[in-house]
Parts: structure tokens; sequence; C-alpha cells
């Protein structure tokens, strides 16, 4: 049992600094900032909506990573709104809320966000701020002091709540999600087909109508471009009669082609021209970080599918792998572009490797042991997450996490389901993946040290997440 410990404590130790090296939080000693999240209050028609606005503030602030959340049932009982609150005490005697009321215990905080929202031209105006609550005055503890408009309904209030925590979070190095979204594959509609929803999973909908197989998205770096592969309905089975017949997808599939790679548009949804090759099988893997070509993978040379690179528009075909085995899931560094991770079947079971674009040097990743597969990089272009075998359930995969220099491992599932398709946010931060802990594969989300996972989807099953940057 004693061994057990320790080796637990050094799982965990290994996965903290990989963690802090991920995350890039500015913190002292290893402790993340205490943060204190008020309930903010709305004047007149304003406060209808405040319960969704503080939902969201307390929510996103939380799921950064960034800071430590003060339980509320340790805030002083007086409250701020505005500046004009903070009163210092009078021969001991307080006159209102002040600075060491929530810099002292029990609430202990090091940071206080807080303000209230009206209505104005109806609209809703959020006054936010944010005070580094261990200085000695109101006038030097200010880090935000900000106005936010949105519509005076409950979007509008998670939009200016949102904006607001987004502030906060940069404040402490991290990236904003909201803007942010997430394509994914659900068989909700009685096909399968690409959805999108928020970073959160509020406004899921429907992005492809092929009514047919549509699986494996990926989206281009400046988020402008998804691509994805698709089974073409065969011309005889096109009829609304024929397919009001097929039941279910199994029952599809044999009036379907092969499948081809499609490239649409995210700002306009229209499908944009791609040449797909004379091959079994094409299949889209991952966009260049120049946004103007793709990694796909191909039987176009016969037998077993190999890598290659093309030109958005699916010309410039030029092979990059050149095995007598199964190649698939090509994924660019996105720092270099210079550097690719892929899974290969060459030395027999899926393992994941590393090689040159070129197609040179390569290097197996993983050990060899288990199937290893889903590879995704890291926004900072130094680690990976994938799925893998490896461990205490033969047969379910769970989610890892390794520094591709270091060859260092950590396991962020574990016994909770079938955990696939990892895929990391544009905050580098977070990882949203899909995972069986039910009777249906749902889409989750979680932090790059296994904690704060959160269910984004419930209806029908939901899979091979990919995770879109925010654009201007």
């Amino acid at each position: 049992m004693k061994r057990l410990t320790l080796v637990s404590s050094i799982l965990l130790g290994i996965a903290a600094v990989i963690y802090a090296q991920i995350s890039g939080n500015v913190v002292k000693h290893g402790e993340k900032p205490a943060i204190a999240v008020a309930d903010f209050r709305g004047a007149g028609d304003a406060q209808r909506f405040m319960g969704a606005f503080n939902s969201t503030l307390w929510d996103d602030i939380q799921n950064s990573g960034q800071l430590k959340m003060v339980p509320k049932t340790s805030y002083p009982l007086k409250v701020p709104q505005q500046p004009a609150d903070f009163k210092p005490p009078i021969n001991g005697t307080s006159q209102g809320s002040w600075l060491t009321d929530w810099s002292s215990p029990p609430a202990s905080a090091n940071y206080l966000a807080f303000g209230y929202t009206a209505v104005q031209n109806n609209q809703m105006v959020l006054y936010g701020w944010l005070f580094d609550v261990t200085q000695a005055n109101p006038t030097s503890a200010q880090v935000i002091a900000k106005v936010y408009v949105g519509s005076l309904d409950e979007a509008g209030a998670r939009k200016v709540s949102g904006e607001f925590a987004c502030d906060v979070v940069k404040q402490f190095g991290g990236t904003c999600l909201m803007g942010t979204r997430i394509y994914f594959v659900s068989n909700r509609s009685g096909h399968k087909e690409i959805w999108s929803m928020n970073y959160d999973g509020s406004d899921q909908k429907q992005f492809t109508s092929y009514r047919s197989i549509t699986s494996f998205p990926t989206v281009s770096a400046d988020g402008t471009k998804i691509a994805f592969t698709s089974y073409p309905l065969l011309a005889s089975s096109r009829s609304a009669a024929a397919d009001k017949l097929r039941s279910n997808i199994a029952e599809q599939r044999e009036n379907l082609g092969t499948p081809q790679i499609y490239v649409h548009s995210l700002d306009t949804g229209r499908k944009l021209v791609y040449y797909n090759q004379q091959a079994s099988m094409n299949a889209a893997s991952d966009f260049l970080p120049d946004s103007r070509h793709l990694l796909i993978y191909s039987t176009a040379g016969g037998g077993y599918s190999q890598i290659y690179e093309t030109d958005l528009d699916g010309g410039g075909l030029r092979r990059i792998t050149h095995s007598t085995a199964l190649e698939v899931e090509a994924k660019a560094n996105p720092k270099t572009g210079a550097d690719v991770v892929f899974v290969s079947g060459r030395g027999g079971l899926p393992q994941i490797y590393k090689m040159n674009i070129d197609g040179t040097d390569v290097s197996r990743l993983t050990t060899g042991e288990g199937e290893a597969v889903n590879p995704s990089w890291n926004p900072n272009g130094q680690s990976i997450a994938f799925a893998w075998t490896r461990g205490f359930e033969p047969g379910n995969y769970n989610i890892f996490i390794m520094d591709v220099a270091t060859r260092e491992v950590v396991q962020l599932t574990h016994g909770a389901g079938r955990n696939e398709n990892p895929v990391w946010a544009p905050d580098g931060v977070h990882l949203v993946f899909s995972s069986t802990r039910g009777r249906t594969t749902q889409i989750y989300t979680m932090l790059a040290d296994g904690s704060g996972v959160q269910q984004l989807t419930t209806q029908g099953n939901n899979e091979k997440p990919v995770w879109s940057k925010a654009t201007q």
C-alpha cells in the first residue's frame, strides 16, 4: 500500500509539472491566485437575467483553470457593487465593505470580481470591476474597470458576463474560449452529420446535411474552413422512398460510395472545390498551419492507406509515407508545420509515430504496448494528447498526454468508459473528447490535468470532436 501511495504521488507530481508547463499560468510558488466572484445584482428589468449572468460568470472563470475559486459561503455579509462601496473602518468600526474583509480569513481571497448591471436604451449594461484586495486602498487595488453592452435578454446577459470573464482570465495569462466552436459528429438526425456548438455546449446546431455517413472533421488553423470525410450516396439510393426504407446507418452503408474528402467554408457554410484521388478511400486528416494545405490518408497508391499532402483544392498531391502498413491520422505540429505525428501499424498494433513533414526521421513515440491512436498537438507544439489501451482495462481506451521531447506520459482518464479522440482547445489548457460513460457516446471537456470534466452533449451519439478558434 505504501508503494502504491508513493507511485501515485510521483505520478501526480509529474502531472502537475506537465500541466503547469502546458497552461503557462502566472502563479507564485505553484499556487493559483484565489478569486472571489460576488453575485451581481441588476437594476430594474436587468435583474430578471441575473441568474444566467452569475452562473455564466462563475463557470467561465472556474473552468478557465487559471484561478482558485473562493467558496461563496465564506464571503463577507457586505458585498460591494461599485468601488464607492469600499469605505475604510473608522476607529475600528466598519462603514461598509473594505478590502481586508475579502483578503482576510475566512475568504482569504487575492482578487475580487464585482459589479452590477442596469438598463440603458433598452440594452443591458454591465459595470464590471476586478480588484486586487491585497492592496492598501481601492485606487491601487483596481485591475479592471470596464463597461459591457448586450441585448436585454438571457443571451445578452450571458454575452456581457462571458466578455467580463474573458477579461478576468486574460489578466492571469489565460486564453478566452468565448467565440470558439466545437465541431463534432452526431447521429441525432438519423444520419451521421457534422454538428457544432459553443465551448460550453450551448447553441448546438447541424452543419452538414449529406444524409449519409459524414465523419472525421478537422478545422483550419485560421478557423475559416472545415474538412471532413463523407460517403457519397449512390445515384440509385437518392429517392425519398428508398431513404425511408433505410432505418439505420448499417443499412444506409449498402447504398454508399467510397469515402471522399469535402471542404466547406465556416463563414458561409458553402462547399469548396476539392479534387479527390481515384482510390477506394480518401480521408481528411489535418490542415497544415498555413490553412492552405491538407494532410490526408488515401489508398491512391494501392494497398494500405498512406499519408499525403495536398493543396486546399486537392491538387499538388505529394506522398509522404511509403510503408507496407496502414498509415492514418496525421497531425501537423501547429507551431512549426515541420513535423507530424501519425498512427501506423508498421510494428503490429497501431502506435503513434513522429516524422518530418517530408517523411524522413521516423520514430515511434509510444511504447508498443496496447493500441495508441488519435494524436492531437497542443497549440504549444510541445505535447500531444492521444487515446491508448494501455493500463488496467485492456480493450478500453483512456486519454493520455505526452511531452514529445521527454516522452513522459500522464494518464488523464481512469475507468470511466471508453475515452477517445482527445483534441486540445485553442487555450492549450482544455481538452475535448468523446466517452461512453453510459449507453451512448457523448462529448466532454476537461482540464489538462484530468480535472473539471464537463459533459456537453446528451442527444444521440456524439463523437470525434475538434475545437476551432474564435474568428474575428
